[in-house]
């Protein structure tokens, strides 16, 4: 080993959460690019490259290594980046360098996602074997059946190819070793980070069968299975790896309807619901999944506080159809008439006197109105 790091790739904001991917035997942190460059718009993504790939130096790598060394390289660049704790996901080599981790060190990670890997990858035999023909007749015999290995019939990646027409023999060898002699069968039942396991249906390396073994010993884990895919997910099926992903990364989207309902009021949602139209269907869906189910559920401010900077908001724009809706629904949030006056008040100081004075004329109205029908009900 050397004192180099492996080569990489960090995109997105370095205040984000961090997040590092891991790559698949015989390809580079290319294998990411259709799903990379969308995590990075909420996470700090770091993806690598295996010694003797891509821009990884082989000699950071060498006979007899283990899954153990690739995972301490990685623990070496997440230290020079200065990232503590972290998030993982990899693809087949790279999946078990994070089952690795989880065992042995599950203070470094947040959560930990394998795809198209396993605990096991046979007895060793085949890999030992592959690793004595690499090093003896190079890696151009292996480079002809990839597209079979990697991918469903029709399908394929050039970029990925020269990736492992150029990858080096020796570093290629080592990391052969490392899968004949990874076995973590008996550990897993001890990984307590949140865990996804994501398999292709069509995978022939490493089958559904061993991704379910993985999730049926995981306490708690995950297990996702893509239809149409292969070994290589992120690149074949980017769209349901990166559903995958968020979902495990971020949660699952929370019901924005139902929220949108708690604070509207199911009257006026309701309406809304009467009067959508195919021209407007796709607008409705995306109010009550992005305003709703991501922003109103957010629990960094409380529903009192968003009322106030919504109230604000619509003042300051003169949306005063909108107004109404929301003094009814501040009520909902737990707003006094008093508070709404103070919010309004406060606009008339930064959003103008004459937008203030609409604005407590269409409150002071709905008010009046929400009173009334108090009353009515009352008697």
């Amino acid at each position: 080993m050397t004192g180099k790091l492996l080569n990489h790739l960090a995109e997105g904001p370095a205040s984000a959460p961090p997040l590092l991917l891991g790559p698949s035997l015989g390809t580079s942190y290319a294998l990411w690019d259709a799903v990379a460059p969308e995590l990075s718009a909420a996470h700090r993504v770091v993806r690598w490259d295996l010694p003797g790939h891509g821009g990884s130096a082989p000699e950071l790598i060498g006979p007899g290594a283990t899954v153990g060394d690739l995972a301490a390289l990685v623990l070496a660049l997440a230290d020079a980046l200065g990232i503590d704790r972290f998030a993982y996901a990899g693809v087949s080599l790279g999946g078990a360098v994070g089952l690795h981790l989880a065992v042995h060190h599950p203070d470094r990670l947040t959560s930990v996602a394998v795809l198209c890997s396993s605990a096991h990858f046979g007895d060793g035999t085949a890999w030992r074997e592959r690793a004595r023909r690499v090093r003896h007749e190079g890696i151009q015999w292996l480079v002809e059946s990839a597209d079979a290995r990697w991918f469903t019939p029709g399908f394929s990646v050039p970029r990925l190819l020269q990736d492992h027409r150029e990858a080096d023999p020796e570093a290629y060898a080592a990391c052969c070793d490392a899968l004949a002699a990874f076995d973590l069968r008996d550990r897993l039942g001890e990984i307590s980070v949140p865990t996804l396991l994501v398999a292709g249906r069509q995978d022939p390396a490493t089958p559904p069968a061993h991704l379910r073994e993985i999730a049926d010993a995981v306490p708690g884990s995950t297990l996702v299975e893509l239809p149409g895919a292969s070994h290589l997910a992120p690149a074949q099926v980017p769209h349901a790896v990166l559903t995958a992903l968020r979902t495990h990364l971020d949660g699952p989207p929370a019901s924005g309807m139902a929220v949108r309902r708690e604070v509207l009021g199911d009257a006026h949602v309701d309406r809304a619901q009467a009067r959508q139209t195919p021209f407007t269907a796709r607008f409705q869906d995306f109010v009550a999944r992005y305003a709703w189910g991501e922003i109103w559920t957010d629990p960094t401010l409380s529903r009192r506080e968003r009322s106030m900077i919504t109230l604000t908001a619509l003042v300051a724009h003169g949306h005063h159809d909108e107004l109404a809706m929301h003094v009814r629904a501040a009520r909902r949030n737990g707003l006094t008439t008093q508070e709404i006056a103070a919010v309004l008040l406060q606009t008339a100081v930064y959003c103008g006197v004459p937008a203030a004075n609409s604005a407590f004329a269409t409150a002071q109205r709905v008010l009046a109105e929400e009173d009334d029908g108090e009353g009515r009900g009352r008697g």
